[in-house]
């Protein structure tokens, strides 16, 4: 079989990493789906830390300090193998250390989210990316696209945890253009598993009022305040999320909040339209 017609035919397993609704990676793997646990058995809930000023621009002294003490208890909390809600440049999110089989479990079970769908990867800087993936594009597109409200799939290194998304040789990488996320993915020094922060087909949240029902099962919630316009069903569609596997081609996965941008950035690469994209 060609890469690009085994690349292409794992595309619905990726398209389910971003919350689309896909259905299970491949006819078998029946999925199964990992229900929150119930209210009785919560733990207490989370803490909350509110990052001072916009959680999207590194905030400036005098109120260095707070975000200090955010970025230092969201660290902590990774590096104890526990799930912390983080906030974005496009929605919120659940993150924990890729690294941490055990925290990956946690993932799916707070989420009631099915096995065979896998998460994104959330990395600190352009260059994590050649460690972690297999890259086929120019340098400098990748820092046309990242940091943004993207997410690049391609082929995974042997340097991700095999438990992490164990069905599929693609991944999905996040960058976000968010302050906060990115000083939180270099200091804690590794790969983040990445996924939005609700319950499984429900609606993305845009402030921390909206997945308060998860906090119980959080070891942290960061506050970075309202994302977007919440009056705005556009402010809910997430990244765009764009196939990069194939040499010379792209697959729109999902068109997600930046499409127009995005295409004319992989237009101004000479990159070709796949059969498989959703265009």
């Amino acid at each position: 079989m060609s890469p690009a017609r085994r690349c292409r035919g794992l595309r619905a397993a990726v398209a389910a990493s971003v919350g689309l609704s896909e259905g299970p990676a491949g006819p078998a793997r029946s999925g199964r789906l990992l229900r929150p646990p119930s209210p009785a058995r919560a733990v207490p809930e989370a803490r909350l830390l509110r990052l001072p000023g916009c959680g999207a621009v590194r905030a400036a002294n005098p109120e260095r300090a707070g975000w200090t003490e955010a970025l230092r208890a969201a660290v902590a909390e990774l590096r104890a193998g526990a799930v912390v809600a983080v906030p974005t440049d496009t929605l919120y999110g659940l993150a924990c250390s890729a690294s941490c089989s055990e925290a990956l479990g946690a993932v799916y079970r707070v989420k009631g989210r099915s096995e065979t769908k896998p998460l994104a990867v959330c990395l600190g800087r352009v260059a994590d990316v050649y460690r972690y993936c297999h890259v086929r594009v120019p340098e400098e597109l990748l820092k046309d696209l990242l940091p943004g409200p993207v997410t690049l799939v391609m082929e995974r290194s042997k340097e991700l945890n095999k438990d992490l998304n164990p069905f599929t040789p693609l991944v999905g990488i996040r960058i976000p253009d968010h302050a906060f996320m990115q000083d939180l993915a270099q200091v804690f020094g590794g790969p983040l598993a990445l996924t939005s922060a609700n319950l499984s087909s429900e609606a993305s949240s845009l402030n921390v009022q909206e997945f308060q029902d998860l906090w119980p099962y959080l070891s942290l919630v960061i506050d970075g305040g309202p994302i977007g316009d919440g009056q705005s069903p556009e402010c809910r569609l997430g990244s765009t999320v764009v196939d990069l596997s194939v040499p010379g081609e792209f697959g729109i996965i999902r068109p997600g909040c930046a499409l127009e941008s995005t295409l004319a950035i992989l237009q101004k690469y000479g990159l070709l339209p796949s059969h498989g994209s959703c265009l």
